[in-house]
């Protein structure tokens, strides 16, 4: 068997105990309304803490180049491999 079959099994049974630890408490211990606020705080705390993420890094990350000042660039570096080739050309 191989490394990633034992971690792919490994995975199925901590998922399965984890659901059964989690259907236990949920319905057989009178801590049935904490595990439902820690699993609301985490699902609340997971979707808007990625949404923070993604307006961070819109935030934070420059704008990129116009496509006109790219096409300048990229001709102006056209024009210096001609230049540079009519020079090898000629000596």
């Amino acid at each position: 068997m191989s490394r990633d079959q034992v971690v792919g099994w490994g995975l199925v049974a901590v998922s399965i105990i984890v659901i059964a630890v989690y259907g236990y408490i949920l319905f057989a211990t009178p801590y049935a309304f904490q595990l439902l606020q820690l699993t609301a705080i985490i699902a609340v705390a997971g979707v808007f803490g990625i949404l923070a993420w993604i307006g961070y890094t819109l935030a934070t990350t420059p704008p990129p180049k116009p496509i006109e000042e790219i096409e300048k660039e990229i001709e102006e570096e056209l024009k210096k491999l001609e230049q540079e080739k009519a020079g090898q050309k000629q000596g």
